[in-house]
């Protein structure tokens, strides 16, 4: 079976085949390019390509070369403070830094670039099969490429919502190209919907993925539902998220259950202890849950050492008498803090969403060997920043093997029915049934313990506020905003507080698009990649 080589959208260099001139001979070899798309001919090699798609998408959540890369998603957003940035992300709060040769924008590019050539790949070789392929039935090879096409559309997407027109690749590359061009917005939407119409009629229902870990159609739902949202088709979109609502196949956590069920705590933090977060678990509105083991424990469990828990959780241990503890969520280094907004103003008293098992907002001296054991940590002074802040536990994770807390080993919910609801919601907010959104809300906010809400409250910042309260840590807070256009409005105003070298700097119009990458430009020598206006 041939290796598969991941490949940026541009090369430097062409590719050598080399032919030996013994004919007759079994030393005789054709060396094939990494271009070759014909190598994709049985169920193994599909499967094992397949596979691969899971293993880059975890790249997008496990990086940890840029300790940063996590808060370039939530930073110089409505949400959070960048407290000790480590780099990548600067721009993405001090937007006056953001230029065309960015690493964060280069990096998603290369990523999508790499799904779309992959996807590619098994779509071309299993809609035209050779050898043994021939042999697997129709239905089989349908599921391979819904599979294939649901990542191609979901790397579509991101690179629509980040960047507009993008160049539209559709097979295999067999030959370096270095004569891109953008395409029209209309013609990535296109191929999005036709891959996830595909995708969403052909994978397969919940129960019945080869892993549990793998897309079902309901993924396909969820993803569709948004990119209907992003286009302003909010009648298909609604239509999606009831596919999804309606099947009887999921339902919202409102009963404790899982590891710590015996200990104190609420339904909504049951989901995010790990051992909780997989419907095999007891999560019932897990849509997608992306599987991340220690390799310690299970070889090839990770695919990056993650930082979430890092960057989000606080550096608590930094004070004196504090050790780093499981009711804690590990060792943090707090990257980023939550803003004020977030922490003072957003959520009602009763809101379970906020309560101690899921925003920790308190310390006591834990080190038994201190002075001070047992009692209350005052909160107060320069340490409330990113030593003993207040701080999602979401991403908590503690393995006693490891107190310095290398990575975070637990999985990633990537969709639930929690934010079905919500795009739901806007769906119905956009055609103006403001209260038919209600009442969805409402759903999530009798789970939560929430006050509810009547039509005149409801608007797009409403919805956009119930997204911070549902999916705080969860959602890509970035592409959220982008999508919807609020990201400079909400922004400034929402999160112009911050202490000094933390402010939000230079946010524009401009930056509703990231910049096409630089070195994508210059190596696309005989083709006019056109750059983002204001780059």
């Amino acid at each position: 079976m041939k290796k598969y080589i991941n490949k940026t959208l541009f090369l430097i260099g062409v590719l050598t085949l080399v032919f030996t001139s013994c004919s007759d001979s079994f030393l005789d070899e054709e060396v094939e390019s990494s271009y070759t798309p014909e190598s994709l001919n049985d169920e193994l090699g599909f499967e094992s390509a397949i596979i691969g798609l899971y293993q880059q998408m975890s790249t997008l959540y496990t990086r940890s070369s840029d300790q940063g890369w996590v808060g370039v998603w939530q930073v110089g957003t409505d949400i959070v403070w960048p407290t000790q940035p480590q780099g990548i992300e600067v721009p993405y709060y001090e937007y006056d830094l953001l230029t065309a040769d960015d690493n964060a924008a280069y990096q998603t590019w290369n990523f999508a670039y790499n799904m779309i050539e992959n996807a590619n790949s098994i779509i071309y070789n299993v809609e035209n099969p050779t050898g043994e392929a021939l042999n697997i039935a129709e239905d089989d090879r349908k599921k391979i490429s819904a599979e294939a096409r649901f990542f191609r559309g979901y790397a579509y997407n991101l690179l629509a919502t980040l960047y507009g027109g993008v160049p539209l690749v559709t097979d295999p590359l067999s030959e370096p190209k270095t004569d891109f061009v953008r395409a029209p917005i209309e013609d990535i939407n296109a191929l999005i919907e036709e891959d996830l119409m595909y995708a969403s009629q052909n994978l397969p229902q919940i129960d019945n993925t080869p892993e549990e870990s793998r897309v079902s159609r309901y993924a396909a739902n969820q993803l569709f539902a948004e990119f209907y949202l992003r286009i302003g088709q909010a009648k298909k979109a609604e239509d999606q998220t009831n596919l999804i609502i309606n099947s009887d196949r999921f339902d919202l956590v409102d009963e404790r259950y899982g590891v710590k069920a015996d200990q104190p705590g609420d339904p909504f933090a049951d989901m995010f202890y790990k051992g909780n977060q997989r419907r095999s678990q007891g999560n019932s509105e897990a849509i997608w849950v992306l599987e991340n083991e220690n390799p310690s424990d299970v070889r090839g469990g990770s695919s990056g050492n993650p930082q979430q828990r890092r960057v989000w959780g606080a550096g608590y241990h930094n004070r004196n008498g504090m050790l780093p503890a499981d009711s804690l969520g590990g060792r943090g280094i707090a990257r980023i803090r939550l803003n004020n907004w977030v922490l003072y103003n957003l959520y009602d008293d009763t809101d379970m969403r906020n309560s101690k098992y899921n925003i920790h907002r308190r310390f006591t001296y834990n080190n038994p060997d201190f002075e001070l054991y047992g009692e209350d940590v005052p909160y107060s002074g320069p340490d409330t920043l990113f030593i003993i802040n207040p701080y999602t536990l979401k991403w908590g994770h503690f393995d006693p093997r490891d107190t310095f807390g290398f990575g975070m080993w637990k999985d990633f919910i990537l969709m639930r029915l929690g934010e079905t609801y919500l795009l739901k919601a806007e769906a119905q907010f956009r055609q103006g049934d403001l209260a038919g959104a209600a009442t969805t809300i409402n759903i999530l906010r009798d789970r939560a313990n929430a006050p509810t809400v009547s039509a005149s409250d409801i608007d797009l910042d409403f919805i956009l506020d119930e997204r911070v309260r549902e999916l705080l840590a969860e959602e890509n807070r970035r592409i959220t905003l982008m999508r919807t256009g609020t990201l400079v409005e909400r922004a400034n105003r929402l999160n112009n507080d911050a202490p000094s070298g933390m402010q939000i700097q230079g946010l524009t119009d401009k930056n509703l698009l990231f910049p096409i990458p630089l070195r994508e430009i210059q190596l696309n020598k005989d083709g006019d990649l056109k750059q983002n206006p204001g780059y």
